[in-house]
């Protein structure tokens, strides 16, 4: 998996202007900025390139003041000169040249180069976001506060991506299979604490895994347009999902929360781990659905369901329900609700996807 350091630590800022989603869009395939740099790394030149805020001013000198409009082959013909090239906030505009960047050398640096000395230091000591080109290896390094990331090769993204998205396919796979399984077990009252740990595992994998391909796809630009169709078709329904799983077996919700922002892959992978966290019960423990998962594939709407819930409490309590106890409820559903509750089950039995 690769460094996330980088988009964690946007992710972090709360810049009006510099946001995460606007810098790896800036920097994307098919960007002016993009090809600008493109254009230096093929031209074997190197660069330092920072974008302005007001404590820039205290620390870079000299320079030519140009103040023109951005275009990819200005930068990349203003990358001839020495010094470093000043960007303006909203990216549109080149400001100033060859001027002379001189950053506190107490900021610690891990890099090796001069330039990228400076862009590391510049960026801790200013909070800019700063691009170093290695005119000797062809990358580019973006800096940001604390945080660091090299652009990687558009062809190699890409490839990375489509790996990435098959396992995606795969997890999702197995998510659905989770899902029939599920459904047997409800209508039979079988339900573990285990099978919904399972469930929920899954589901936080698929999440954890479309977030780092999302990070793909914002890095490719135009190159992951289809990355991104596909995308959209497999995480369809997984937020819903979810959803009806949390609010049929989770008893207190901030605990979800707690699990799926503090939980790392290793951890996902511990279903002792995730029950202690969700429910405090063993992986044995039988657990009842409320029935907000199975009751949404029928007539009902959620006021509906909600009431009926709230009256019988379960999945198991409601299929139960005889029909003039259902009355108050759901009035002239009653009919159309048993008939639909008898086919879902029959196709549940028959292994058919609900």
């Amino acid at each position: 998996m690769r460094n996330l350091s980088f988009v964690m630590g946007i992710l972090n800022m709360e810049k009006k202007n510099l946001v995460k989603l606007d810098i790896l869009k800036k920097l994307s395939p098919g960007t002016g900025l993009r090809a600008g740099l493109d254009d230096i790394v093929n031209g074997r030149m190197g660069v330092l390139i920072v974008v302005i805020n007001p404590s820039l001013f205290d620390i870079f000198e000299g320079g030519f003041k140009v103040n023109c409009k951005f275009t990819s082959k200005r930068l990349a013909e203003l990358a001839k000169l020495d010094g470093a090239i000043i960007l303006s906030e909203d990216f549109k505009k080149i400001l100033y040249v060859n001027a002379l960047i001189v950053p506190d050398r107490t900021f610690d640096t891990s890099e090796t180069g001069t330039r990228h000395q400076a862009a590391e230091r510049v960026a801790k000591q200013t909070g800019c976001l700063a691009i170093a080109v290695s005119e000797r290896r062809g990358k580019i390094s973006v800096y940001y506060g604390n945080s660091r990331y090299v652009l990687q090769n558009t062809e190699e993204l890409l490839r990375k991506t489509t790996e990435t998205l098959q396992i995606l396919e795969k997890q999702r796979e197995v998510f659905n299979e989770l899902l029939i399984n599920l459904n047997i077990l409800e209508i039979t009252s079988l339900v573990s604490v285990g099978d919904i740990c399972s469930i929920l595992q899954r589901l936080e994998i698929i999440k954890k895994m479309s977030n780092i391909i999302n990070e793909y796809i914002l890095e490719l630009g135009r190159e992951g347009i289809i990355v991104r169709m596909r995308m959209k078709e497999l995480m369809k329904g997984i937020e819903k999902q979810q959803e009806f799983v949390v609010r049929d077996y989770i008893q207190k919700t901030n605990r979800m929360k707690h699990f799926s922002d503090n939980l790392s892959f290793d951890s996902l992978l511990d279903a002792e781990n995730i029950a202690k966290i969700l429910f405090e019960e063993s992986l044995e423990t039988k657990v009842m659905p409320k029935g907000y998962r199975i009751l949404s594939k029928t007539c009902l709407n959620s006021n509906e369901i909600k009431d009926l819930i709230s009256k019988f409490k379960n999945l198991e309590e409601i299929f139960n329900i005889k029909e003039e106890n259902l009355n108050l409820i759901l009035k002239d559903k009653v009919v159309l609700f048993k008939k639909e509750i008898d086919t879902l089950k029959e196709q549940i039995l028959m292994g058919k996807k609900i």
